[in-house]
């Protein structure tokens, strides 16, 4: 595998931890958000990733041998199916008729769990991308 493939992949998945972690943070600022209704409410959120399709170049590599790197991007986000709270407080401003209000489905246990491993993978990305780095320099200083 080329360093430029090692900065390609590395690269993809900071973005797509980047993505992740962006999707979290939105999740975590509105667990407490309030609606009265169902389909008003915020539903959580994830993103989905697939595997990028390799390249000419990649094929090639693969017939001599070489396991291809492929990345990684972002296909979509998607909302959680999961149901909602409710919560029957029929004093608050928010509740509807019956007395309920309606709190998003995010799991801000599950939430953080998300967003530490997203951080961790994105600083690991960024090692991978330093050695990168500094194996082409010292490739770059053997001639001299």
């Amino acid at each position: 595998m080329s360093l430029s493939n090692v900065f390609g992949i590395a690269g993809s998945a900071m973005n797509a931890q980047s993505i992740r972690l962006n999707t979290t943070a939105s999740n975590l600022a509105n667990a407490e958000s309030v609606s009265s209704s169902e389909g008003e409410t915020y539903r959580a959120r994830k993103p989905v990733f697939t595997v990028q399709q390799p390249s000419a170049d990649d094929f090639a590599a693969a017939e001599a041998g070489l396991v291809p790197g492929q990345g990684v991007s972002v296909e979509g986000i998607v909302e959680s199916d999961a149901p909602l709270r409710m919560a029957y407080e029929p004093s608050h401003p928010m509740a509807d008729e019956n007395g309920y209000v309606y709190y998003p489905n995010v799991n801000v246990v599950e939430e953080m769990a998300d967003m530490i491993s997203a951080s961790r993978s994105f600083q690991i990305n960024t090692e991978i991308m330093n050695t990168a780095k500094q194996m082409l320099q010292r490739t770059l200083t053997l001639g001299q």
